[in-house]
């Protein structure tokens, strides 16, 4: 049987890259992509070359970094121009095949089996006709993992940086793999690295090489996964781009520059969260059945709730309200509030979980009201940004948030 080729795309200091794209001065000055200290999320999201040599590295905090690099450029983050680059880049490796499995919104699996006779390029010559075309059209740069399975491409991507082509093929992945340190397999965390050091494995060779049933008995299902993939017996496909499966949830979070309290700052939170959940359910063409409730207060305790909705929607008026009914169950009014999550679940099509309606119902007629409202709300906001208008019940600039995606 044919071996598969699958290239894994990495990009290259993806958020320091796309920050570069907007502010070319950037290139010549240590620089981060950091979170905001005031919103409490100061840690080191991205860095650039410059940074990397100086020391900086990712998830440690903005301090930790400066006491390396004092002259350290802080950047916010500009997470839709990332999602906006990510599609361009996909829709270049689209052009070779349909099998194109992202991997968040830096990376990619491609399965290229069946396309190489198409262009007439050897793994190899296609990986670098990608990072050419990725790098001048783009103007980010890509490392490529090149292999018969999953997980040797990905090794294959972090194996040389940045900007270059690994392949590990049946004839050299022993002498190339085996060598490397088992925490750079995938899924081998700090916890499972630490046991499988305390096993005496060490390298991926040592862990291609350990017992089987040892490795099940001290890891469960996931020993045998990573010494499967070891070995090279990785066999998961790479889905089309076009057939991945729906969303089941949809949420949004929301740490706030200082803790809120009572109902008028939860109200002007939760009705953000609600905005960009709405507009995310309608990009997926899926209403939610039930909304979920996250509330994590300024002593870090976390209390969760969720309610079932008596109709399918995609609304923010009834995310939101829903949301609220929830706060104010759980006692949240009175409480200060470090963290707010809203999650839509129980996502059905567009068209699915309807009430059946009488002639004296009028709630069908005010969704369709709401829903014109908010779509052409969504196109004002698309073309003017995010605070040329708002829902006059929510908005309370003093909060201030710094919000992550679910």
């Amino acid at each position: 049987m044919e071996d598969r080729v699958i290239l894994h795309c990495d990009c290259n200091g993806f958020f320091a890259s796309v920050e570069i794209l907007s502010n070319p001065e950037l290139a010549a000055v240590p620089m981060a992509v950091t979170g905001d200290p005031a919103s409490r999320h100061g840690i080191i999201l991205a860095k650039n070359d410059l940074a990397k040599a100086r020391g900086v590295v990712t998830a440690e905090t903005i301090w930790q970094a400066k006491a390396k690099c004092p002259d350290l450029v802080c950047v916010l983050p500009h997470y839709e121009r990332y999602v906006e680059i990510s599609h361009r880049i996909n829709a270049i490796y689209l052009e070779y095949t349909d099998l194109v499995d992202p991997f968040g919104i830096d990376e990619s699996f491609l399965d290229v089996t069946g396309s190489l006779k198409l262009f007439s390029l050897t793994p190899k010559e296609l990986a670098d006709l990608l990072r050419r075309r990725v790098r001048e059209e783009i103007g980010v740069t890509i490392s490529v993992g090149v292999s018969f399975c999953r997980v040797f491409a990905k090794l294959g991507s972090d194996y040389k940086k940045p900007d270059a082509t690994t392949v590990f093929d049946r004839e050299n992945y022993r002498e190339k793999i085996d060598p490397l340190p088992v925490e750079a397999m995938l899924f081998a965390g700090k916890r499972t690295a630490k046991t499988l050091l305390s096993l005496g494995i060490l390298t991926i060779g040592d862990l291609a090489a350990a017992d089987r049933h040892l490795l099940n008995v001290r890891l469960g299902e996931a020993g045998d996964t990573l010494w499967r993939y070891a070995n090279g017996l990785d066999d998961e496909p790479v889905r089309s781009y076009f057939d991945r499966p729906a969303p089941k949830s949809v949420g949004k979070g929301m740490t706030f520059r200082r803790d809120i309290h009572g109902e008028a700052e939860i109200r002007a939170g939760l009705f953000s969260l609600a905005e960009s959940v709405a507009v995310r359910l309608r990009a997926a063409q899926r209403k939610c059945t039930v909304v979920q409730l996250q509330v994590k207060n300024a002593n870090f305790n976390t209390v969760q709730r969720q309610c079932t909705l008596p109709r399918a929607t995609w609304l923010q008026k009834d995310i939101a309200e829903a949301a609220m009914k929830l706060a104010r169950a759980a006692g949240c009014m009175q409480t200060p509030i470090r963290t707010l999550t809203v999650t839509a679940a129980g996502l059905v099509g567009s068209g699915e979980g309807e009430e059946q309606l009488t002639m004296f119902d009028s709630s069908h007629e005010k969704d369709r009201r709401q829903e014109a409202v908010e779509d052409a709300m969504a196109k004002i906001r698309q073309k003017h940004g995010r605070g040329s208008i708002t829902l006059g019940c929510y908005e309370n600039p003093e909060i201030g948030v710094t919000k992550k995606e679910e």
